[in-house]
């Protein structure tokens, strides 16, 4: 049986209940970005998040590199730093390299998916043959 271990951006949890957020699911399944969690900063139960905090470390930020460096000069979608969007979105997909790569060599290693809404997070997780669900796909999983 597989391990799935999911990475939520911002825009999903918005969309979760305050007990989905807290379910045991949620707890040991789930991980916010660093990132994330600052553009959820205003959430009631943003302590019981910070517990789930998936940290900027310097592996993650190597992979950023990796991430940002596949992104064309002109395209805006994953990221506009002049609009203020996007900051945690390459993060995401950051996030997710690094705890890919931080599993290698295990007998079995969990599969980490990314759960966003964002068409160019999906698109860029997928280009770097990372899993992705949709919030509705995740509610669906989170209720099972």
């Amino acid at each position: 049986m597989t391990d799935y271990q999911y990475l939520i951006d911002n825009n999903v949890l918005t969309k979760l209940s305050r007990d989905q957020r807290a379910s045991d699911f949620f707890r040991t399944k789930c991980h916010v970005p660093s990132e994330v969690l600052h553009e959820a900063r205003g959430f009631p139960d943003i302590d019981a998040l910070s517990s789930r905090e998936y940290p900027t470390t310097p592996d993650v930020l190597r992979q950023l590199v990796k991430v940002m460096g596949t992104v064309p000069i002109d395209d805006t979608r994953l990221v506009d730093l002049y609009a203020n969007e996007g900051n945690a979105d390459p993060l995401i997909v950051a996030c997710a390299l690094d705890a890919r790569d931080a599993n290698k060599g295990l007998l079995f290693w969990p599969t980490w998916v990314v759960v966003s809404d964002d068409g160019a997070v999906q698109a860029k997780a997928t280009q770097f043959e990372i899993p992705v669900r949709t919030s509705a796909e995740f509610k669906a999983i989170i209720s099972e």
